[in-house]
């Protein structure tokens, strides 16, 4: 259905007022600040909604116009930026997604990695460029829990992740990389590190530094990344067929479900189910909302923030980046 030019200036003003009211405080005043301008200024409404809806989320936009130029000022200097250089940010927008892609969330999986024999062939569904399949290649400071660093000593990227109740941890042993995303993103190339570098949120404390040296240890060895949908019958099966049949093949979807429809969500665990059925002994480790899914069972499902999860069972309520595990699966033996 057709939409008039003012219907969609006023979704616009909805989605950018409840970025600016709900999302963006106390993670970004910069974002903030942009977004309660774009909610009051019918001009750069009307700018943004030449954009597709799905393409005009308040951080890809705002990242968007950063990596092309756009200083962080004040509203006034950067909807004048916007305006300048409009078709350029419409053309971009167009052809990128939210591909945040935080290393960090390592420290939310590694509690369940830390369960499953190895080696470990690892496959990521939603894999941007692939940082978080590198677990093995982070060091990883727990405050209230261990610190585990690689076999060959500290790594550039230290995690640093609030723990209660955590399980024995280990460095998993991968010993095979993939992932599926529908525009993998390169870490060698440099117009993709600008975009992943914009994703950080102005105000975001030590991210930047992150990203970036989780970008130069996979460029030092990089993974294979298959563009695709991962929904489609028959991809997921073909890519995780080159897996070795030595390595216990684990799935992991970490933070990727929500930007998945619920039509698609529902391909997608059939698919997986599927893999788990021709291939015993795969494992799926995911970072989901608790309510998006009946897969943790019901008790998850009234959990705060978001559920770790891992087969059928939830194991532990997480920060959506990694920030902090609180474990509660106390009945999981461990390695099982």
């Amino acid at each position: 259905m057709v939409t008039s030019p003012d219907a969609e200036a006023s979704r616009v003003a909805e989605r950018y007022d409840r970025f600016a009211t709900q999302e963006a405080p106390g993670r970004s005043e910069l974002y903030a600040a942009w977004a309660a301008g774009v909610a009051a200024d019918p001009d750069t409404q009307r700018l943004l909604a030449r954009i597709p809806a799905e393409r005009r989320q308040p951080p890809l936009v705002f990242a968007v116009t950063r990596m092309l130029g756009a200083a962080e000022g004040s509203f006034a200097e950067w909807s004048q930026w916007l305006a300048e250089n409009s078709d350029e940010v419409v053309a971009e927008c167009m052809a990128r997604g939210l591909q945040t892609n935080e290393p960090l969330r390592c420290a939310a999986l590694l509690p369940a990695l830390s369960l499953i024999d190895g080696p470990i062939a690892l496959l990521e569904i939603g894999v941007s460029a692939g940082l978080c399949l590198y677990p093995d290649r982070y060091s990883y400071r727990y405050e209230g829990g261990p610190a585990l660093d690689p076999a060959r000593g500290p790594s550039p990227v230290i995690l640093h992740s609030r723990a209660q109740g955590l399980p024995d941890l280990q460095l998993p042993e991968v010993v095979w990389r993939r992932g599926i995303d529908l525009a993998p993103l390169d870490a060698a190339s440099a117009a993709d590190r600008r975009f992943l570098t914009a994703l950080v949120w102005p105000g975001e404390q030590g991210r930047l530094e992150r990203i970036t040296a989780a970008l130069d240890i996979v460029r030092e060895d990089p993974p294979t990344l298959v563009a695709g949908d991962a929904t489609d019958d028959g991809l997921l099966g073909a890519v995780a067929a080159e897996a070795p049949r030595g390595a216990t093949l684990v799935v992991t979807t970490p933070g990727v479900l929500p930007h998945i429809a619920r039509a698609g969500r529902t391909r997608l665990f059939t698919q997986i189910d599927a893999l788990r059925s021709a291939r015993p002994g795969t494992r799926w480790v995911s970072i989901d909302p608790p309510g998006l899914h009946d897969r943790w069972g019901a008790d998850a499902a009234t959990w705060p923030g978001f559920a770790l999860g891992m087969d059928e069972q939830a194991l532990a309520v997480v920060d959506p980046l990694g920030a902090w595990v609180e474990w509660r699966a106390h009945d999981v033996a461990a390695r099982r």
